[in-house]
């Protein structure tokens, strides 16, 4: 099946790379490294590396807390950190500089697999969350190389279209050395689909281990002390199209009721920065761009950050924090690092992505999902007028990452001993 499986990857090469085109008219970076993801390389890399892979943005983030501990724990150790997308990959670069290796990882074909192992011979492979590739798993198995797939997840949805493909997903799941899922529903499915009960194992979500230093706190302050000034701040982080004009609209029906509001929006994307200008633009709202170096005025109404990497110290230096990707069908996104870095929180209705966790955090009411355009209204106002509520809120929420912690720290101990045995 793994042939058929190459065969058809190969066969349909030219439509990923005109894909590749078609995203870089709005995101140029698509258009660079091509080579990499052949892993056609220029330069000679380190070997024998402990190898981590996180598909985008989220994945990445997730993963830098482990990473550093490895690396405290492990200093002679050298990290390789791949990534899929060109944000998850400036992300990498910009937390870890050159304290790791980083390329794209290469396509699911023999030759680019074989080739990407000989430059970097990986002693351990470790996956973030839901990736699968059956050329990748089996290239690991055939050599040896301990793989783990860890804050592992898998949809309802991803199961049922595993399960109808068992001949090629079976002996890719039969490489695994450790499943470490999130949750027992999640280790639930993997074995659904073919994983060896004994290789997995419900060790939690990393991304409540998430980082926030006092300096970040510090530092949001004075952001929005320097940049706000008296202003009640609404952030709306990580908006996908067609959310925008959700949020604009809702502002301008709440600024009648709080002139001092003003609504911070990060989108999600960077090639979608000045879509989301004209469209506030279009909406007869004043924008402020956060790489013009302008403060808020009295009558600007929109604060837009065209920057990325910046969302803990926008969420310290917020009165109120909208998770978005979750008023449209996209799945959700982290809400995590907002509670861990103390502001009330909101979401939406579309949390498929992290249902578990907003599940649970609304048991402790340490957050607030809106399933409508009323719900966020009557929200915002709530918020506004009571201060105790949102410490409430906060303290809720801190205290909802705080009792969940510790993922890390049991992935890192099961991780070194193979680290210990490669070193």
């Amino acid at each position: 099946m793994r042939v058929v499986y190459s065969s058809i990857f190969y066969l349909i090469i030219p439509f990923i790379l005109c894909r590749l085109i078609w995203r870089g008219f709005k995101a140029p970076a698509y258009r660079e490294r091509w080579r990499e993801r052949f892993a056609l390389y220029n330069n000679r890399f380190p070997q024998e590396v402990i190898w981590f892979h996180a598909v985008s943005v989220g994945e990445a983030e997730a993963l830098f807390p482990l990473a550093r501990l490895i690396q405290r724990r492990h200093p002679d150790t050298r990290l390789l950190i791949t990534t899929t997308t060109p944000t998850g990959s400036a992300r990498v670069k910009a937390v870890m500089k050159e304290s790791v290796e980083h390329v794209y990882l290469p396509y699911d074909i023999p030759d680019a697999v074989s080739r990407f192992m000989q430059s970097f011979k990986p002693r351990i492979a470790v996956i973030m969350e839901t990736e699968i590739w059956p050329n990748l798993f089996a290239y690991c198995g055939k050599n040896k190389i301990p793989l783990y797939i860890i804050n592992a997840r898998l949809s309802e949805k991803s199961a049922r279209g595993y399960q109808k493909i068992p001949s090629l997903i079976h002996p890719a799941l039969a490489q695994v050395k450790l499943i470490a899922t999130q949750t027992q529903e999640d280790a639930n499915r993997f074995m659904a689909i073919g994983a060896e009960n004994e290789k997995v194992e419900t060790l939690g979500n990393i991304k409540f281990d998430v980082e926030v230093s006092s300096e970040v706190i510090r530092q949001g302050m004075q952001l929005k002390a320097d940049l706000f000034g008296d202003r009640f701040i609404w952030l709306i982080a990580s908006t996908h199209k067609d959310e925008e004009i959700i949020f604009t609209e809702i502002y301008k029906e709440i600024k009648q009721e709080i002139p001092e509001l003003l609504l911070v929006i990060v989108p999600r994307h960077p090639e979608r920065f000045s879509e989301v200008k004209k469209l506030c633009e279009q909406q007869k709202l004043r924008v402020v761009r956060r790489t013009s170096g302008e403060k808020s005025q009295k009558d600007t109404d929109v604060y837009l950050v065209d920057t990325m990497g910046e969302l803990k110290l926008l969420y310290a230096g917020s009165d109120v924090a909208f998770v978005g990707g979750s008023m449209v069908p996209v799945g959700g996104h982290n809400i995590l690092e907002a509670s861990a870095v103390g502001v009330p929180v909101m979401f939406g209705p579309y949390m498929a992505n992290f249902k578990d966790i907003a599940r649970e955090v609304l048991k402790q009411d340490a957050a607030i999902q809106c399933r409508s355009k009323d719900d966020i209204v009557n929200a915002i106002y709530a918020l506004q007028a009571e201060p105790l509520y949102r410490k409430s809120l906060t303290a809720k929420g801190k205290a909802f990452v705080l009792q969940n912690q510790g993922a890390i720290t049991r992935i890192s101990e099961i991780l070194a001993q193979d680290i210990i045995k490669a070193e």
